[in-house]
């Protein structure tokens, strides 16, 4: 694995993290939520221009977004008690699928 994988990986943690602090900031509105919102989404954009230095960018926005909506599915059921259906967990995998499937043949 190449460097600006990695660096794609923490991107999308970046969006995975980004997503759950606007939850939190939902709520208890403060100005130090709505401050980590900004912080760790500008994270993430940093570490995803630093990825497509080296990746096409349609396969680096699109497994950023993929890794991204799968990891708040994943944080919404284990963080926000959100539900876990059987259904919900197929489409998930399908993301994931989607996701390593551009890596290899992207």
């Amino acid at each position: 694995m190449t460097l600006a994988w990695v660096y794609l990986a923490i991107a999308s943690l970046g969006e995975i993290f980004g997503v759950i602090s606007i939850n939190y900031y939902l709520q208890k509105r403060t100005i130090k939520r709505l401050l980590l919102i900004v912080g760790v989404f500008s994270f993430g954009f940093v570490f995803l221009s630093l990825a497509m230095r080296d990746i096409q960018m349609s396969t680096a926005y699109a497994v950023w977004t993929g890794l991204g909506a799968a990891g708040a599915v994943l944080a919404g059921i284990l963080i926000f008690k959100e539900s876990a259906s059987v259904k919900r967990i197929f489409f998930l995998s399908l993301i994931i699928v989607g996701a390593v499937g551009l890596k290899l043949f992207g």
